[in-house]
């Protein structure tokens, strides 16, 4: 078996265990590049001409089936209770210094830490932006700023 062949054997191993590694759909296709390479090689083409088949065959299948299969295997966002927060009113309960300096801000009935890019001061109405894990982020609230 010529040492082309061996080395195409390799990279499909690798493109495999890289594919197993990430599950990203990306190195997947290389493995059918590589396959197609090790086949000119064993006919006894030209290494200019593997690396060619290769490039060509790789980014066909990769812009063909890529997108297919990423419709079918896309993982789907599950949404939370704490997603319904998100665009509604709150109003905080304890500073919140902007940054990384936690405050609290109270909605629906629940006080809730809450993380903001200014100082807010108690009092103030704030607009929900995102939760992240058990953090709202929030930003003075478009009705309060209209009405300072």
């Amino acid at each position: 078996m010529p040492i082309a062949s061996v080395c195409w054997l390799v990279a499909m191993v690798v493109f495999v265990a890289a594919e197993a590694a990430t599950v990203s759909l990306v190195a997947l296709w290389f493995v059918g590049g590589a396959l197609a390479a090790l086949i000119l090689s064993l006919l006894g083409a030209g290494v200019a001409a593997q690396f060619i088949v290769f490039a060509v065959v790789s980014a066909v299948l990769l812009a063909l089936f890529r997108p297919l299969l990423r419709k079918y295997i896309a993982v789907k966002k599950t949404s939370t209770n704490a997603d319904r927060l998100v665009g509604q009113q709150a109003v905080v309960t304890r500073r919140i210094g902007g940054g990384i300096d936690a405050g609290e801000v109270k909605v629906a009935g629940v006080l809730w830490t809450a993380l903001a890019d200014m100082p807010v001061e108690p009092g103030a109405h704030v607009e929900i932006l995102r939760v992240e894990g058990a953090k709202l982020c929030v930003a003075p609230s478009a009705a309060a700023c209209a009405r300072e």
